[in-house]
């Protein structure tokens, strides 16, 4: 099995993994870091989403060592203990979620949305997160919160 190098929310991290080991098992399996969920195993519902050298990925398309020497950013990296990211705040003000389970995906996604624009109109919003599915909800107070949310950053991660 190769050994993966890839900094993960800011720490290097050297696991072995089989050659086809997805980037979300790697997370998920090797790393402990839970909060990236998988929810359709057919890449549909987002749910996996982190960023990988600031763009958002769907980390159940690709290979963990496709990303060797990248930097993954997970919904647990994007905020210190006891803190919300502004993305995060907005959501919780907006309620943008319900069960939460496709929460992370939204804010990891919504975050590259952010880096890329201040203030999104709800039609880009929509046409960004259209990849993300939220079984529980409208979109209409997640949509909210990622303007939000965007706003507050300024268009910065």
């Amino acid at each position: 099995m190769p050994p993966v190098t890839l900094t993960v929310n800011e720490k290097q991290r050297t696991t072995e993994v089989e050659s086809r080991t997805l980037l979300v098992e790697l997370l998920r399996d090797h790393l402990d870091l839970t909060g990236t969920h998988v929810g359709c195993d057919t890449s549909q519902c987002g749910a996996c989403t982190v960023l990988v050298d600031g763009r958002s990925v769907k980390s159940c398309t690709i290979l963990a060592v496709d990303v060797a020497g990248s930097e993954v950013t997970t919904i647990e990296g994007i905020a210190g203990p006891g803190e919300l990211h502004p993305m995060q705040a907005a959501f919780k003000e907006h309620h943008g979620l319900q069960c939460g389970f496709c929460t992370p995906g939204m804010v990891m996604g919504a975050l590259d949305l952010a880096a890329r624009s201040a203030d999104p109109s709800e039609a880009e919003v929509r046409e960004w997160l259209e990849g993300n599915l939220c079984r529980c909800t409208g979109y209409h107070n997640i949509v909210l919160a990622v303007q939000e949310g965007a706003r507050a950053m300024g268009g910065a991660s």
